[in-house]
């Protein structure tokens, strides 16, 4: 049993005491940070084994961290501090009631080792297409209230060799993720530097009350499909400050493939984007689909910086995916040197598995675009719906685009309608003139998700 000590210079210090045959720390520097929820009892990776040193691997120290910490769930919840130095390790799982905190000064680095990546089945709104998948770096499923922050503290993917392996045919099974959460209730991702991920950095998916605040997210802009934020199949998410040089999209919203999602049908639904800094040279700032198949609706997307990007904002369909994109909403959009600023197609595929309904034909509507600022554009919209089943009521408002100086074609329209007011250069003929602001869902009428306030939280 840990005792407490009377000395004052003692108290001063930290003092971490748990009932769990772990060892008492003193003297540790205090750590605040926001979270929606504070824990009772805290413990750090060292008291388990674990040692900072970049070489020795700590999946097992990680592993039965949590394994402890996980009996105080009910007591409160506990945290593990990640304290500084650079830890090696493979996948690991969270638990329920629980924060993992990275220091400032630590550095976890991703395991390049395979065999440190537990094999698990397909999503099954993907089907059997891409065969097993390894699971993400930092992986969790049915959750409960789970934190992963820091003091700005450091994940690296070390994703080069996975990348090598990627290109080269060399990879049997779809590479990992940094986070990957999973059915969960109450997720929070915050003040945290990601970089060079094997694959997606951050890849919630079915879960409800998912919060992502001041990441920033860097790989090189020609690593496959290293894409930034990858909301999948999500409810009540909001995505706030976070800065993101991608080798795929920087936010790609997703919820299923072709027959798969549509079977699900489990859709991503009330999310928000806010104050997003984006470099995407093959890609989009906010992608949404392609796939999409179990559909996504009410999207709030509001202070987009796209710099260097293909697109800023990207719907991505075809005929086969069904499913819906619908009342979407962008706003405060600044674009430079980007290719396209609005980018709206059913063109993409292919549809990897046999079996999927050549009729399942995309709905999509409702899609706000206003107060938008870009220079060094070489194309305002490419928008191009399906014969037979146009996108409709696009809204474009209050847009000022200067053209690169060699492009002349500023627009590109077919099977789509709606209306557009005070844009510049004029929108193509199937968005008439029709001088009102565009529709932005009120503060009052805002997302449940921004109920939840932060609190601050020490150890």
């Amino acid at each position: 049993m840990c005792s407490y000590y009377k000395n004052n210079l003692i108290l001063e210090g930290f003092v971490i005491c748990l009932v769990l045959g772990l060892v008492c720390v003193s003297g540790a520097e205090k750590v605040e940070y926001k979270a929606f929820e504070c824990r009772k009892h805290s413990a750090v990776l060292t008291d388990f084994g674990g040692k900072g040193d970049g070489v020795t691997s700590n999946t097992a120290a990680f592993k039965a961290a949590i394994a402890n910490l996980s009996k105080l769930a009910s007591d409160g919840g506990a945290q593990l501090i990640v304290p500084p130095g650079k830890w090696l390790t493979g996948s690991f799982n969270l638990t329920s009631y629980f924060t993992l905190y990275i220091h400032k000064d630590a550095v976890l680095l991703a395991s390049q080792d395979e065999s440190e990546y537990p094999l698990i089945d397909p999503l099954p709104s993907y089907g059997n297409a891409a065969g097993k998948r390894f699971a993400g770096l930092i992986f969790g499923t049915n959750l409960e209230n789970v934190v992963v922050t820091g003091g700005n503290g450091t994940i690296d993917g070390q994703g080069e060799i996975w990348w090598k392996k990627f290109k080269s045919h060399k990879l049997k099974n779809t590479r990992p993720a940094l986070i990957e959460i999973m059915n969960s209730t109450i997720v929070q991702i915050t003040n945290l530097t990601m970089i060079n991920s094997p694959s997606s950095h951050v890849h919630p998916t079915y879960s409800n009350g998912v919060i992502i605040e001041s990441l920033t997210i860097i790989a090189p802009t020609d690593s496959p499909n290293t894409v930034g934020i990858n909301p999948d199949s999500c409810e009540d998410t909001r995505i706030v400050r976070c800065y993101i040089v991608s080798g795929d999209d920087c936010v790609a919203v997703k919820s299923g493939l072709d027959q798969y999602g549509i079977k699900y049908d489990k859709p991503t639904e009330s999310l928000a984007i806010r104050r997003l800094t984006c470099t995407s040279p093959n890609n989009a700032a906010i992608a949404l689909g392609s796939e999409m198949s179990g559909g996504i609706q009410d999207v709030r997307a509001d202070g987009v910086h796209a710099v260097n990007c293909k697109a800023a904002v990207r719907i991505e369909t075809a005929p086969g995916r069904g499913g819906y994109v619908k009342e979407v909403y962008f706003r405060n959009v600044t674009l430079d040197a980007v290719k396209y600023a609005f980018w709206l197609t059913a063109s993409n595929g292919p549809h990897p598995d046999e079996g999927f309904d050549r009729k399942a034909l995309p709905e999509v509507k409702n899609i706000t675009l206003m107060n938008v600022v870009g220079k060094n554009v070489s194309m305002v919209g490419n928008l191009a719906g399906i014969a037979g089943d146009p996108f409709i009521g696009i809204c474009i408002s209050n847009v000022t685009v200067e053209m690169a100086a060699e492009k002349k074609l500023p627009w590109n329209c077919s099977d789509v309608s709606g209306i557009s007011s005070g844009v510049s250069p004029k929108a193509c003929d199937l968005l008439p003139e029709k001088r009102e602001e565009c529709f932005y869902p009120p503060i009052w009428q805002m997302m449940q998700i921004d109920w939840i306030h932060f609190k601050t939280c020490s150890t």
